[in-house]
């Protein structure tokens, strides 16, 4: 009878010993899981570091009236009303913002005439 027993006790440990190395929700599905979120954690590190860098420019925004001119000056071509504004020609320049300020103050938009 002893024997009977310790014969079921050591097919009932292997088999649960099968469940939790090759089964459902065993080691094996763990450490898949474990790659899959290692490879989703390095794909998001970089959108990461880009919403840390909005998030401090944000703050650069609500804070000082630095960023605010340096983004208007390269955003839209900003020019205060003490400086002068000289276009080289050849030199490559963002038109987009160059053509609503240029239309505020009156002056030709730079490049403007070899588009036409």
């Amino acid at each position: 009878m002893l024997k009977w027993l310790a014969i079921v006790l050591i097919i009932l440990f292997a088999l649960l010993q099968y469940r939790l190395w090759l089964g459902e929700g065993g080691m094996r599905e763990l450490t898949e899981v474990r790659q899959r979120v290692a490879a989703l954690e390095e794909e998001n590190q970089p959108l990461r570091d880009r919403n840390a860098r909005l998030a401090a420019e944000v703050v650069d925004l609500k804070t000082g009236l630095d960023a605010i001119e340096e983004r208007a000056r390269s955003d839209i071509g900003m020019v205060r009303s003490d400086e002068q504004f000289f276009w080289v020609p050849g030199v490559a320049v963002e038109t987009t913002g160059l053509e609503v300020n240029a239309g505020l103050v009156g002056m030709p938009v730079p490049g403007a005439e070899a588009s036409q």
